[in-house]
């Protein structure tokens, strides 16, 4: 039998029994639309997740106390800001070199509060970390060396406090201490987890006042280009373990970072995909089951063919043909309602997705090999039947 006259005789007997067809490609379809939208959302994840450590400045090194090890302990800071003067002397320019410590606490302004991050930071972080102001201006070095009370809001805190009023140059308490705000930033959203447009900087001399405390929580470096990032990570560590001989310091860039998220993300999106190809594994078992039944009910056709001159071989890819086109057609259905599930969960929804060509030809792939693997059975025992005893059923 040619090629060609099998796919014809395929699509027919597909046609003869409709709902049965349908019912059998409708596990396909579950199980190719299940893989294609969840392997979305995990590949949408991890891009996002990229796009906001890569958001936060280029050639990006950060600098915490303890190792940054599975199972590793926290380790209390003991820098203080007279290390941010050794690490500018390795560093170079002060310019590259931020730090912060933070507190959450209550901001209030008149009869209005919002709970915020309060940062305490160098004049340097809009350059260490691309932090664009929307109105005003970020403190200056004069306002860090003399610890003045002056703030810059997060978008989402200043329209907490003072709605539509422009709040450059009003009055803020945080904790009971008084700040005028002389800026506010742009709007910048979930970043890692964190809610951006919260935050509150203050110069980090005023914070240490507030909170009571010498310390910073960490440093950020901005290195001249990648290629010296290695080296410098390891000068600031070595400057500060000469400092602190009885602390620990890791230095971590922003490709190792991503390294990180990126294999963590990658398993995850693998289970994921793992558990939806467990669907499409039933769905195969049921075009196996519904090819076999197929096969006992044209017991009689089968016989017949033999009978005027159809090989075994024949009859065997007529029916390995039905199961690939119930799956294939499975498929095709299957990936566009995955791709039309991805992309009203990226809309309408605060999870990302995002559909890559190799997950539409990994599961098209994977529902055609479902077809060849699940109807060989099925092909094998309607070629192996004897024409007579074939011909003699009822």
């Amino acid at each position: 039998m040619r090629l060609g006259e099998a796919w014809r005789v395929a699509i027919d007997a597909l046609r003869a029994n409709r709902l049965r067809s349908i019912l059998t490609m409708l596990g396909v379809i579950i199980g190719v639309a299940a893989v294609v939208a969840l392997v979305a959302i995990g590949t949408g994840t991890k891009q996002q997740i990229e796009s906001q450590v890569e958001g936060l400045g280029s050639n990006l090194l950060l600098v915490v106390p303890g190792r940054l090890e599975a199972g590793a302990a926290a380790t209390a800071s003991t820098m203080t800001l007279d290390d941010v003067d050794a690490v500018t002397r390795v560093v170079g320019d002060r310019s590259r070199v931020a730090v912060t410590v933070a507190s959450g606490e209550t901001v209030r302004a008149g009869s209005r509060s919002s709970f915020a991050s309060m940062q305490g930071v160098l004049e340097t972080t809009p350059t260490v970390f691309v932090r664009e102001l929307d109105r005003g201006r970020y403190f200056t070095r004069s306002d860090v060396s003399t610890g003045r009370r002056v703030a810059v809001l997060g978008s989402a805190v200043a329209r907490e406090l003072f709605g539509d009023r422009d709040p450059i140059g009003r009055q803020i308490t945080i904790g009971g201490v008084r700040f005028r705000v002389t800026g506010t930033f742009e709007p910048l959203g979930q970043s890692l987890g964190v809610d951006r447009d919260s935050e509150v900087h203050v110069p980090i001399t005023a914070a240490q006042r507030l909170l009571g405390t010498d310390r910073i929580d960490g440093l950020a470096i901005r290195a001249p280009d990648r290629e010296r990032i290695g080296a410098l990570g390891d000068a600031v560590v070595a400057a500060l373990v000469k400092r602190h001989p009885d602390t620990d310091f890791s230095a971590v860039t922003q490709e190792q970072i991503l390294g990180v998220l990126g294999d963590i993300l990658g398993v995850l999106t693998g289970v994921l995909a793992a558990i939806a190809g467990i669907s499409l594994l039933v769905g195969g078992v049921g075009v196996s089951n519904i090819m076999l039944v197929s096969v006992r009910e044209r017991t009689k056709e089968i016989g017949l063919r033999k009978a005027v001159g159809a090989r075994p071989r024949d009859i065997g890819v007529q029916f390995l043909l039905e199961a690939v086109l119930l799956t294939t057609i499975g498929g095709i259905l299957g990936m566009a309602l995955g791709i039309t599930a991805a992309l009203l969960v990226d809309r309408l929804s605060p999870v990302p997705a995002a559909v890559t060509w190799w997950a539409l030809a990994l599961a098209f792939g994977v529902s055609a090999a479902v077809g060849i693997v699940f109807g060989v059975v099925p092909a094998q025992r309607a070629g192996r039947l004897d024409p007579v005893v074939a011909l003699r059923t009822e």
